[in-house]
């Protein structure tokens, strides 16, 4: 079956899956064109040529209008999609923001979720029942960035319906994305569904009503809410509208947790079908920490963990595809670029490019040892992006993934059911098509 045929099978099932847009060589070569599209698409995968799009300081190559349109209904005109001089406004207004991301101060939100949550999973040791991996981790990362954001934890229900609305719309959006991709213009104006819209407002609600609670609290709070809340951008006086902060601390939400629940379940994942890795976390938690707590000063030194998550990161990159857009005629390296040409960077074609890696498709954490860092080529590990839009929240991720990682391997094994199903799809980020489901054990 040659890949057209493959594209069209895909959007018959309603699959989504945008990794069936991947060319074979994209592993092979510094970019290339989308051939089987109507429109003209370029995947670009060489550091060297993707570093000046992720960085535009022209603003030559502004957010997609195809994936900006689709999200609109779920983020509104938040950072996540402006461009130019509205996302510079926001920009200037959130950065202060960011400073409450202090790790120390946040650790204690990680600890009192993943207490709660190791309750749950000695129940479920002790019962044996089977309990699905990517709605726990979307259970667990969305109530500590809840307790981060918004000082307060994550009722069990609406982390669920959060995970289930947003895992309905990226499946939604990523089936109406590829069909835009590949048969261009005269599918640009496919309506949202009404109950795609209905996710969204579902998701919205849940934000808006964390919102609530903090402007009727006033000055109660110290937390990122508290900060967004507060902002004012000097240069034109304005603060956030209602709408607008909703539309800011839902991709805080959002980004915060989704693509950090998608690592850890492929991290988990990994470690269950290959029992010496987590036996080495197991080993090097006990070395750090004993059977006691986990400390803040602990997870520097939680090294293997750390790398663990760093190569399910590189594997399994939350974002599959940063697309872009030609906003006037240019040039990629040496090639030519047409006004509204589509500019595609693929971290997962990036992270898995022979070129640039050895043995690319191998899960090595020691690839990330200190001895070793020198041979990875500079732009080549992407997961949090680069450039001025990289993601505020990596130091954040890497240090709650790394926290959760030694907590549960320490304690638990994990039994992945029918692992020969899991295959991983990407829409807007990259999860596995089924659920995974496990059994967890306490270990002797």
């Amino acid at each position: 079956m040659g890949p057209l045929a493959s594209l069209i099978r895909v959007i018959r099932q309603g699959d989504g899956d945008l990794l069936s847009l991947m060319p074979a060589d994209a592993y092979l070569l510094p970019m290339g064109p989308l051939g089987y599209s109507r429109r003209s698409i370029q995947i670009v995968n060489d550091p060297a040529l993707t570093k000046p799009i992720l960085a535009d300081p022209e603003d030559i190559f502004p957010k997609n209008d195809l994936m900006v349109g689709a999200l609109t209904p779920l983020v509104g005109d938040s950072m996540f999609v402006s461009s130019g001089s509205l996302w510079r406004q926001q920009r200037r207004m959130i950065d202060p923001a960011f400073s409450h991301i202090r790790l120390a101060k946040a650790f204690p939100s990680m600890v009192g979720a993943l207490d709660d949550f190791e309750a749950r999973l000695q129940a479920a040791a002790a019962s044996g029942q089977a309990m699905s991996l990517d709605l726990a981790m979307g259970q667990l990362t969305a109530d500590i960035i809840c307790r981060t954001v918004f000082s307060a934890s994550l009722a069990n229900d609406t982390a669920r319906d959060v995970f289930e609305s947003f895992a309905f719309f990226e499946r939604s959006v990523a089936h109406v994305e590829l069909v835009r991709l590949i048969f261009g213009k005269p599918f640009d104006e496919i309506p949202q569904r009404a109950d795609v819209l209905e996710a969204c407002a579902r998701i919205r609600g849940h934000i808006g009503r964390l919102l609530d609670t903090h402007l009727e609290a006033g000055a109660q709070f110290d937390d990122i809410a508290a900060a967004v809340i507060a902002a004012r951008d000097l240069e034109t006086d304005t603060c956030f509208t209602r709408e607008e902060l909703i539309d800011q601390l839902g991709v805080f939400f959002l980004a915060g947790h989704e693509t950090t629940a998608s690592a850890l379940t492929w991290a988990f994942f990994i470690a269950a079908m290959q029992p010496a890795v987590a036996d080495k976390v197991r080993a090097e938690a006990m070395a750090v920490a004993g059977s006691g707590p986990i400390e803040f000063d602990h997870v520097k030194r939680l090294i293997y963990a750390r790398n663990v998550f760093k190569e399910a990161l590189r594997l399994y990159p939350p974002i599959t595809f940063i697309p872009r857009v030609a906003a006037r005629e240019t040039t990629i390296g040496t090639k030519k670029i047409k006004r509204g040409t589509m500019v595609m960077i693929a971290p997962w074609a990036v992270h898995r490019h022979q070129a640039l890696w050895p043995n690319p498709d191998v899960f090595d954490p020691d690839r990330f040892l200190p001895e070793r860092e020198h041979e990875i080529v500079s732009g080549s590990y992407i997961p949090f992006g680069a450039g001025p839009r990289v993601c505020v929240g990596a130091a954040f991720a890497t240090t709650e993934a790394t926290l959760i990682l030694a907590r549960i391997l320490r304690t638990y094994r994990i039994e992945v059911q029918q692992p020969e199903l899991v295959r991983p799809v990407a829409r807007l980020t990259t999860r596995p098509a089924h659920e995974v489901m496990i059994k967890v054990s306490v270990r002797g």
